[in-house]
C-alpha cells in the first residue's frame, strides 16, 4: 500500500517552512485518511493494553521456564507497571519536547523492540530489565493515542472518537489472559511478546503516514529534574508497596512501612514542587478545572471498584468453585459483547448532546446492579448465573467509560489534552493498582472472619457437626479425613461470603459515586467543525 493511498494531501495543511513552529490545530481527517488513521491508534492502544495483561496467566509457565518461583516471577508484571505508571504522567511534557506524532510513533517502535527483546531475554533479571523499558517506552502510548483520536475528528463527533478508542481499552484486558493462557498452552511463553512485533510495525508505519504532517508545536522547554527525582520515587515506592504488600503482611512487614513512609513523603514533596515550579513535569493546575478534577476522581475511584471486581471474580472461580483458568476465562470473555455494541451507540448520543451526566448515572446503576447480583452468589450457582452478570456489566463499560472521559476533557485547548490526558490516565491506573490491592487483601481478611466463626459451631457436640461427621463415617472416612473435608467446605463457604460482602460493599459504592458525577457542569459538543478538542465546552 503506497503513502498516498493512506494520506490524502487534501486533509492536512502543508508543512510549515523550516525554522516556524506548527500550528496547534489541524482540521479534522477525512475519508480514508480518517479510517487508516483510527485503525493504526486503535491497534497500538490495543497492543499496549493487550501487553499489561497478557503475561499475566503466563507467569507459572515462565517462571517455571527460567527456574525461579512464581512470586519472583511476579516481577514480571511489576516491572512493567510501575515503568509505565511513572512516565505516563510525562506525557504532556514528553509531547512538547518531542511533538505528538514522533513521540506516538518512537513510542510504538521502541515497544516492538523491547517485547522482541522480552521474548529472547535468557533469565529473570533479563526480563525483568527489558519489561522496564517496555513499560516506559508504552508510557505515552495511551494518552497520544487519545488525543490523536480526537485531533483526527471533528469536535462535534468527539463522542464516535471516544467510542472508536475506548473499545480498545475495555477489550485488551479481557481478551489478555485469554490469549496468554491459549498461547502458554499451546506454543511457548515468548510468543506473548513476539506477537506485538507484526502488531507494532504495521501501526507504527501507518501512524506515521496518515500524522506525519500534522504533528504538535516542539518546545526545548528545561526538564524538570527535581519533580521527575520525587515522581519516580514515590510512584515507585507505591507501586512497589501494593504490589508486595499482601505476600509481606502488610504494615506488619518494615519494609511496607518504609515503602510507605517514603511513599507518602515524597508525594506531598512533589504536589508542593510541582505547583511551585516554573517549568513542571507534571501539570497540577490542570485540577483547577472543575470538570477535569471531579472527572478524574468519578473515572478513577470507580475504575478501582471496577478493575477489583474484574480481578476478585476469576480468583473466586477458580480458586474457591474449582473452574479452571480456561473456564474462567470463558465466564469472563461475554463482558465484551454489549460493551462492542453500545460504544459506537453512546459515542453518537453524546455527539447529538445527550447530557453525559445522564448516561454516565445509568452507568453506575447498572454496575450497582450487577454488583448486587453477584452478592447473591452461593456456591450452588451455575455458570449461567456467572455469565449474565458479566455480560450486562458491558453496557455498564460502554456508557462509563466514554461520557466520563468526555467530561473530563471538555473546555480543554488542544495543547492541553496530551498533558490531560496523560495524568487522568495515570490516576486511573494508580486507583486500578489500589483497587487490586484492596480487594484481594479484603477477600482474604473477610474470609478468616467467616471461617472463624462457622468453626466456632463446626465441633463436636454441635448436632448439625455431629450429624454430618456420622454421614462421612458412613461412607468410610475415617475422623481425620471426614475433619479435613468439613474444613474444606468451610473454606469454600468462608470465601464466598466474603466475596459477596464485597460486592454488596461495591454495589453501595458505585450508588454513591453518582452524586460525583453532577457536581461537574453541563458539558455541550462544539459546532464549529475543528479538531483536536475535547469535544465539550
Amino acid at each position: 500500500m503506497s503513502e498516498a493511498s493512506l494520506s490524502d494531501p487534501s486533509d492536512t495543511p502543508p508543512a510549515p517552512p523550516a525554522g516556524k513552529a506548527r500550528p496547534t490545530g489541524y482540521p479534522p481527517l477525512r475519508g480514508r485518511s480518517l479510517v487508516y488513521g483510527s485503525i493504526a491508534l486503535s491497534a497500538a492502544v490495543f497492543m499496549n493494553v493487550l501487553d499489561s495483561s497478557i503475561a499475566n496467566v503466563s507467569i507459572p509457565t515462565i517462571a517455571g521456564d527460567l527456574g525461579v518461583s512464581s512470586s519472583q516471577g511476579t516481577w514480571v508484571i511489576t516491572s512493567f507497571a510501575v515503568a509505565n505508571a511513572i512516565i505516563v504522567p510525562l506525557t504532556g511534557w514528553l509531547t512538547q519536547r518531542f511533538g505528538q506524532v514522533r513521540l506516538f510513533v518512537l513510542s510504538i517502535l521502541l515497544f516492538v523492540l523491547f517485547s522482541w527483546l522480552c521474548g529472547f531475554a535468557w533469565s529473570l533479571e533479563s526480563l525483568v530489565f527489558f519489561r522496564v523499558i517496555q513499560g516506559a517506552v508504552a508510557g505515552p502510548l495511551i494518552p497520544l493515542s487519545q488525543s490523536l483520536m480526537l485531533a483526527s475528528y471533528p469536535r462535534s463527533k468527539a463522542g464516535m472518537a471516544l467510542a472508536i478508542w475506548s473499545m480498545t481499552i475495555l477489550i485488551g484486558p479481557i481478551t489478555g489472559p485469554l490469549l496468554g493462557g491459549w498461547i502458554s498452552d499451546n506454543y511457548s511463553w515468548p510468543w506473548i511478546f513476539y506477537i506485538n512485533v507484526p502488531v507494532g510495525i504495521i501501526a507504527g508505519w501507518a501512524s506515521w503516514q496518515v500524522y506525519k504532517d500534522r504533528d504538535s508545536a516542539r518546545m526545548h522547554i528545561p526538564i524538570d529534574r527535581m519533580g521527575l527525582f520525587l515522581l519516580v520515587v514515590w510512584v515507585g515506592a507505591l507501586q512497589i508497596m501494593l504490589d508486595k504488600g499482601k505476600d509481606l503482611e502488610w504494615f506488619a512487614s518494615p519494609t511496607i512501612c518504609v515503602l510507605a513512609v517514603i511513599s507518602v513523603i515524597t508525594f506531598v514533596y512533589f504536589i508542593i514542587w510541582e505547583l511551585t515550579a516554573k517549568h513542571p513535569v507534571v501539570d497540577l493546575r490542570l485540577f483547577a478545572n472543575r470538570n477535569f478534577s471531579a472527572g478524574v476522581v468519578t473515572l478513577s475511584v470507580a475504575y478501582g471498584v471496577f478493575f477489583g471486581t474484574l480481578v476478585l471474580l476469576p480468583l473466586w472461580l477458580q480458586n474457591t468453585m474449582g473452574y479452571t483458568a480456561t473456564w474462567a476465562g470463558i465466564a469472563a470473555a461475554p463482558v465484551g459483547i454489549l460493551a462492542i455494541i453500545l460504544s459506537p451507540i453512546v459515542g453518537k448520543s453524546l455527539n447529538k448532546g445527550h447530557d453525559p451526566r445522564i448516561i454516565a448515572t445509568i452507568a453506575f446503576l447498572i454496575f450497582s446492579l450487577i454488583s448486587y447480583m453477584r452478592a447473591e452468589y452461593t456456591t450452588q450457582v451455575d455458570l449461567y448465573g456467572v455469565i449474565l452478570p458479566t455480560f450486562l456489566q458491558g453496557a455498564a463499560m460502554a456508557t462509563f467509560f466514554i461520557p466520563l472521559t468526555t467530561i473530563t476533557l471538555s473546555g480543554l485547548s488542544p495543547d492541553r489534552i496530551p498533558a490531560a490526558a496523560g495524568l487522568s490516565n495515570f490516576a486511573r491506573l494508580v486507583c486500578g493498582a489500589f483497587g487490586t490491592s484492596i480487594t484481594t487483601t479484603l477477600w482474604d481478611n473477610r474470609a478468616s472472619l467467616h471461617h472463624s466463626r462457622m468453626t466456632e459451631v463446626a465441633r463436636p457436640g454441635e448436632p448439625a457437626f455431629d450429624a454430618v461427621m456420622n454421614g462421612l463415617h458412613a461412607h468410610g472416612l475415617d475422623t481425620q479425613h471426614a475433619a479435613a473435608v468439613i474444613n474444606q467446605v468451610i473454606n469454600q463457604q468462608a470465601y464466598t461470603m466474603s466475596a459477596t460482602d464485597f460486592f454488596y460493599a461495591s454495589a453501595l459504592i458505585f450508588l454513591a459515586m453518582i452524586a460525583l458525577i453532577w457536581i461537574v457542569r453541563k458539558t455541550v459538543p462544539a459546532q464549529d467543525g475543528h479538531g483536536a478538542g475535547a469535544g465539550a465546552h
